[in-house]
């Protein structure tokens, strides 16, 4: 079975690639082989089943920043392909994205389903073959033609190959592309949230607070924005965006660590203790715990009070300095014991995988072996959640089948 281009995954990449490959030069033979019995499965499950297919940021520059790994690289490629790109393309396909208030784009269905559908009717339309449930085993190179051999015994002779398999958390999975000579960044989790080891707050689960301040103690990282209260610990946009940036320092810890959590965001404690005095002073005969500050929930509040040891009846008048002291650290450094880490399908990416120093990055095309190109997040490229891991997909993939197509 001879092939022009075979596509390994049929995940965002892995079609998107075929796809635009096919688009670009009619009357090529592309197969896409996927080694799960299910097709586009991220597609369908992120966003929780809405498909957050890009992010509103149409600059290069800012769109790269959103990358912990694989930031320079983007840079140069999003000159050339970014979230515009993206908008436009599925416009043309007949599928119309929206944007919500934190920048993350969905289809207007609503429904990951729109975006499925528009991928296999593109394939369908362009005579690109799919085969399920066919792994690949490995690939030899002769005469110029690569030989694909699988899991299941079959074998595959293509001019080209596109690797777009996706992350995966063992190393092993990846043993075909080091037998090639490709060198994997070793991979680890990213995008999950945080187990808190003294579950001091769980029972206040489902609780928020929309600007938050997260640092992991004793090191740089710091994050701003939403935080929920989990049963099990820490969620909400800055805990995971805070796990993609210290992925590594985090891995190495073994998810043991300590957080500082400032409930209201980045503030300068000596104005935020003369702003409590001066609270004191006027709201002298207020009771603390029943009157929250910072519109804070009031069952946070009444544990943050709580935690300071101030008893229900004190009004602000009567409360004594190691209590305000106490107060004033609950609410602006409230610590937490992080033992572990949660991952959803939804959210789980991995950072590792094929070494950037290892792709022309102008084609993504191996600097190894000529003829094979690499697509999505089997290299070493991830970013932030909110729809910035399908645009480097996308864009890899469509940097790779212009250059394949030529």
């Amino acid at each position: 079975m001879k092939f022009d281009l075979v596509v390994i995954g049929g995940g965002a990449a892995g079609f998107f690639g075929a796809i635009q490959t096919a688009e670009l030069k009619p009357g090529l033979k592309v197969l896409i082989l996927e080694k799960s019995s299910k097709l586009l499965t991220k597609v369908r499950i992120s966003g929780g089943g809405r498909c957050n297919v890009t992010h509103y940021c149409f600059n290069p520059f800012e769109l790269a920043r959103h990358y912990p790994r694989g930031e320079k690289a983007l840079k140069a490629l999003f000159k050339s392909y970014h979230a515009r790109h993206v908008v436009e393309w599925f416009a043309s396909k007949g599928v119309k994205l929206k944007t919500e208030t934190d920048g993350r784009m969905f289809p207007v269905t609503d429904n990951s389903q729109t975006i499925i559908d528009c991928f296999k009717h593109e394939a369908s339309r362009l005579k690109v073959r799919i085969e399920v449930n066919v792994g690949v085993s490995h690939i030899e190179v002769e005469n110029h033609t690569f030989k694909i051999v699988t899991q299941q015994g079959e074998k595959f002779d293509s001019k080209k190959i596109l690797i777009a398999m996706g992350g995966n958390a063992n190393l092993q999975a990846y043993q075909w592309i080091m037998n090639l000579g490709h060198s994997i960044v070793k991979p680890i989790a990213s995008l999950f949230t945080f187990n808190d080891g003294d579950k001091k707050f769980s029972d206040l689960m489902g609780i928020s607070v929309p600007d938050a301040e997260v640092k992991i103690a004793g090191t740089k990282f710091s994050q701003r924005g939403p935080v929920l209260v989990t049963h099990w610990g820490l969620s909400g946009p800055a805990i995971i965006r805070l796990s993609a940036w210290a992925a590594d320092y985090l891995h190495r810890t073994n998810y043991n660590f300590n957080v500082l959590l400032s409930w209201i965001g980045p503030v300068k404690e000596e104005a935020f203790r003369a702003q409590l005095l001066e609270h004191k002073k006027i709201k002298s005969k207020q009771k603390v715990v029943t009157n929250p500050m910072f519109s804070l929930p009031q069952r946070l509040w009444q544990r943050l009070c709580e935690l300071s040891e101030i008893e229900d009846s004190k009004v602000w008048g009567e409360l004594p300095q190691r209590n305000l002291n106490r107060l004033i650290e609950y609410i602006i450094r409230c610590p937490f014991q992080i033992r572990g880490k949660t991952t959803f399908k939804e959210e789980f990416v991995t950072c590792g995988g094929v070494d950037l120093n290892e792709i022309n990055l102008e084609t993504m095309e191996s600097k190894i072996i000529g003829n094979l190109f690499f697509a999505g997040e089997v290299l070493n490229i991830d970013g932030e959640t909110g729809g910035f891991n399908f645009q480097a997909a996308w864009t890899t993939a469509h940097v790779a089948a212009k250059n394949i197509a030529q």
